[in-house]
């Protein structure tokens, strides 16, 4: 019995009692006991009636591999080689990473209910509650280096950015992987972007693309977080996570498929467009410093352009963060 196993029968709207669930499931009472337990530790709410039995506060949507898949383009179908879909792991990129040293990986996507080690840029945890995200990685081969992959990650802010657009959200960017909600004229954060690489910087390398996405995140969790923070469903009440996910995965390998020609210059205008921080002053943080620039776009190098005393720089990505000044 898994965690899902026992969500699908808890979604069902009906109430199940302690012995039906057991049945269903093949285990004793006490182990399902146990498990009810667990969800209440994972912010799966439950309602619970005497003499009726169990089912969940408000539905959940589980991930469902075969309805990802049919969701797809043909196209897309024909780019992707396979989809995994697990219930937990540490990391789906960390996943992808074992994928590709195994000879694997090369347009694999893998999706994740939960993860124990997902990380953000610089080392940073994301924050996954249980089936309220989109975790999502992509691995993708490419022959002609990292010199190549300027700009992807931006790249990739613009095709996420694109799918959420299309469901009526308000989308902007901050540099260098962060997806930001625009709501009431406030920007939070809504995704954030990881990109690791492998192999050849003058010869085939291999890229893990990462996205978390918020769907929908509890009360008690954003609450928990430092910075202010968005869910899809702020503005797309309703919304299919796994038409989402579909979704974002035809967007991502048709990217992947063909930026090595197109560059991060076909990406440019649009990524520029969406910039959280045009024409504002921000505080960047690199090293041990910290100063203020004026910030403008990005070159087609996926570089920030800010003004420093009146000089053009360029902040190349890497330990850098950026602030939004009030």
């Amino acid at each position: 019995m898994t965690i899902g196993d026992l969500i699908r029968l808890l979604g069902d709207g009906d109430y199940h009692s302690g012995e039906q669930l057991g049945e269903h499931l093949g285990v004793s009472r006490t182990a399902v006991w146990k498990q009810l337990k667990k969800l209440e530790a994972m912010d799966i709410p439950l309602e619970a009636v005497k003499g009726r039995g169990y089912r969940l506060a408000s539905p959940l949507e589980l991930l469902d591999g075969p309805a990802i898949i049919a969701a797809l383009s043909r196209d897309s179908r024909r780019y992707l080689a396979r989809l995994f879909v697990e219930e937990s792991l540490p990391s789906t990129n960390l996943f992808l990473h074992e994928r590709f040293r195994h000879g694997a990986g090369h347009a694999e996507a893998c999706l994740a209910e939960s993860q124990s080690a997902g990380r953000g840029r610089r080392g940073r945890q994301w924050a996954s509650p249980w089936g309220r995200s989109l975790l999502l990685s992509i691995g993708w081969r490419f022959e002609g280096g990292a010199a190549v992959l300027e700009g992807l990650s931006l790249a990739v802010g613009v095709a996420t950015a694109q799918v959420l657009e299309r469901h009526g959200l308000d989308i902007a960017l901050k540099w260098p992987n962060d997806v930001l909600l625009v709501a009431d004229g406030e920007p939070r954060k809504l995704a954030g972007i990881l990109l690791e690489l492998s192999g050849d910087a003058a010869g085939p390398c291999e890229v893990v693309v990462g996205i978390g996405l918020n769907v929908d995140l509890p009360g008690n969790v954003r609450r928990q977080l430092d910075q202010p923070v968005a869910a899809v469903v702020d503005g797309a009440p309703g919304i299919s996570r796994n038409a989402l996910a579909a979704e974002l995965i035809e967007a991502l390998l048709e990217l992947l498929a063909g930026f090595e020609q197109s560059r991060f210059t076909a990406w440019q205008a649009a990524w520029n467009q969406r910039n959280a921080h045009a024409g504002r002053e921000v505080d960047v943080i690199q090293g041990g410093g910290r100063y203020v620039a004026m910030a403008e776009g990005v070159d087609d190098s996926g570089n920030l352009l800010v003004y420093r005393g009146g000089e053009l720089q360029r902040l190349v990505g890497g330990e850098i963060s950026l602030r939004g000044r009030p």
